[in-house]
């Protein structure tokens, strides 16, 4: 399978809120899929990548997400 020059290249982190926050790793292809889960309890920080076989990752639980696009607060909520 040939990669794309930036798919190694992509990094995140995901730091904790709370404990058992969910990081999933959704697979690439026709049909996606979870391929692996890590749990984090509070404080604890994941530096990951996206690769060849990940194409998208799944927070479940209050986390920080930095990416170079920007930081996403998962316990962020705006009332209606």
């Amino acid at each position: 399978m040939a990669q794309s020059p930036n798919t190694h290249q992509d990094y995140f982190v995901v730091r904790a809120k709370e404990n058992g926050v969910h990081v999933i790793g959704l697979t690439r292809g026709s049909d996606t899929r979870f391929h692996h889960t890590e749990k984090l309890d509070k404080g604890e920080v994941m530096i990951a990548q996206f690769t060849e076989h990940t194409s998208a990752i799944k927070v479940r639980g209050k986390a920080v997400i930095y990416t170079h696009h920007g930081i996403i607060d998962t316990s962020d909520e705006k009332q209606a």
